[in-house]
């Protein structure tokens, strides 16, 4: 089992619990499942044939927004790769703020997979 990295400096005292909540638990637990993002993208694209790899990045970037936007289904699946980390304490939290946070977890998520491109390939 991959262990949650540690990311420093990322938290100071004029941050609110969302912002300490995003950086100490979502930031990490989304960098320790990059991988698996990826890969489900990638299958993603392949099972509904998506020709992904011949458009330009500008087009890849806005296909990417589009899918985050429209799939309620695969938005879902992306939510379950990172809430399912959570501990219990972080869990209890997310069920207060769980439409807040849904939003930024899938907001960074969307981006990791805009900034990895050339992983696509």
């Amino acid at each position: 089992m991959n262990k949650r990295p540690v990311i420093n400096n990322v938290v100071n005292e004029k941050m609110t619990e969302m912002e300490i909540f995003q950086n100490k638990t979502l930031r990490p637990v989304i960098k320790m499942q990059h991988d698996l993002l990826i890969s489900a993208f990638k299958n993603y694209l392949q099972k509904r044939k998506v020709v992904f790899l011949e458009l330009t990045d500008q087009k890849k970037k806005s296909k990417i927004a589009n899918i985050f936007k429209t799939d309620n289904n695969y938005k879902n699946i992306n939510l379950g790769f990172i809430i399912g980390h959570f501990s219990e304490d972080e869990f209890n939290f997310y069920t207060k703020n769980s439409s807040e946070i849904n939003r930024r977890i899938l907001q960074i998520i969307s981006q990791r997979v805009k900034d990895s491109l050339l992983e696509m390939a």
